[in-house]
Order: C-alpha cells, then sequence, then structure tokens
C-alpha cells in the first residue's frame, strides 16, 4: 500500500478520536418510525420533520431522537438578532 494512503488512514483514525473537529451543519436523515418513514432534516441549528407531530408543535419524537443521537456534533442554532439591528459575522 501506498505510504501517502498509510499516513491518510491514521490521520483519519485520529481525528476519528477527536470528535470535537466535527459539527454537523446540515443533515437530511430517513427515519423508520413505527407507523411510517419520515424526512428529518437539520440546516444550521434549524430542525424540521414532515410528521403531524413537528407541523403542529415544532417538536417530534424523530427529532428528539436525532438530537440525543448527535450530542455534541450539531452546531448551535444562531442567536437571534433584536429587530433592527444588522447582523455582524
Amino acid at each position: 500500500m501506498d505510504s501517502g494512503l498509510i499516513g491518510k488512514i491514521e490521520k483519519g483514525k485520529r481525528y476519528a478520536q477527536e470528535a470535537d473537529r466535527v459539527h454537523v451543519a446540515l443533515l437530511r436523515v430517513n427515519f423508520h418510525g413505527e407507523h411510517s418513514e419520515h424526512q428529518v432534516g437539520y440546516n444550521e441549528g434549524a430542525w424540521n420533520c414532515d410528521c403531524g407531530s413537528f407541523q403542529h408543535w415544532g417538536l417530534c419524537s424523530h427529532v428528539i431522537a436525532l438530537e440525543t443521537i448527535f450530542t455534541g456534533y450539531l452546531m448551535p442554532a444562531p442567536l437571534p438578532t433584536p429587530a433592527g439591528e444588522p447582523v455582524t459575522a
């Protein structure tokens, strides 16, 4: 095996041990629920799900499960900007 590739494999294994390097910004999941399959998404702090519970309450068991699975990996939601104030990076 090529020594460059071996180095990449070793680096990948080291990165896997340093999970704080990873933050999920965008995620699309097919979630197999008890009654049907649902499309769940995450985009820079905002969740969405096509199930009725999420449409009604803005939260559902599918999102709760994924938040638990991905604890520590999700980018935090952006802080709201008070009306009339410019957004700065």
